[in-house]
């Protein structure tokens, strides 16, 4: 079995976010970086594929950007890639999802992946729209938000998580594009042999003009923070009298 597991390297949502020049994206220069976490729950369910099969799983781990994202390729290969593919480009950040999905599917289409899997969604733009591009451009079926998982054969049985704590079940063959949601598997910590190893596996380079021959769908005009507004009342007099007012502004503001 043949698996691509597609990540990406995002911001530390800890970190002190500034706007940058051109006020479209955020000033990378002093954040820190980590993998996505949903896509974290890809890379550890690919990884219990290749256990429960044995020894006749490959996974490809697939991520796009600059120079640093080989750090997380490094990660997923510690937690048990097979090998990486750094697809190089170092504006990234500005590629709308069609256009990101399309060079995932460019270098996907000739290689034969029973299974894709990606995060739900980045933990950056949030777009959800990645993984089902994705199998839009490689005709395949996508399912999405997956939070449980069962490989039988060539069949999967998987629930989906909707809206309301509600969850459905679907059953569906392969090949096929799966996106991973929170609560999916606990990813596992790489041990430092498997840290050891990872150097050692081989991450190819390609550059994303060899891919990538789709215009923007979608433009970023400008990004900012929330305007803070303050709209904070306070009441000064007697306890009576504060009730009153009270009683006055709760019924006013719930007929505007």
């Amino acid at each position: 079995m043949k698996i691509l597991v597609c990540v990406k390297q995002v911001a530390d949502m800890e970190s002190a976010f500034k706007i940058d020049a051109a006020g479209t994206w955020i000033d990378e220069r002093e954040i820190a970086f980590r993998m996505n976490e949903y896509d974290e729950y890809a890379v550890e369910q690919a990884v219990r594929i290749k256990e429960q099969r044995e020894g006749d799983t490959d996974i490809t781990i697939l991520s796009i950007g600059p120079q640093r994202v080989t750090e997380t390729v490094k990660k997923a290969l510690a937690m048990g890639g097979d090998r990486g593919v750094h697809v190089s480009d170092d504006a990234s950040a500005r590629k709308d999802p069609w256009q990101i999905a399309s060079i995932i599917a460019a270098f996907a289409i000739d290689k034969q992946f029973d299974l894709i899997f990606t995060g739900m969604q980045s933990q950056d733009r949030g777009s959800a729209q990645v993984g089902v591009f994705t199998a839009e451009r490689l005709g395949i079926p996508c399912v999405t938000t997956v939070v449980e998982f069962v490989l039988e054969g060539g069949d999967v049985t998987a629930a989906r998580e909707l809206e309301g704590g509600v969850k459905m079940i679907v059953k569906f063959g392969l090949p096929a594009v799966v996106t991973c949601q929170l609560g999916l598997n606990r990813p596992r910590y790489p041990t430092l042999p498997n840290i050891m190893k990872a150097r050692q596996k081989e991450i190819k380079s390609i550059p994303v003009s060899e891919l990538l021959n789709e215009d923007p769908l979608l433009s970023v005009e400008k990004i900012y923070h929330p305007e803070k507004k303050n709209h904070a009342v306070v009441l000064e007099g007697e306890v009576s009298e504060l009730a009153d007012r009270v009683a006055v502004m709760l019924k006013e503001k719930s007929f505007r």
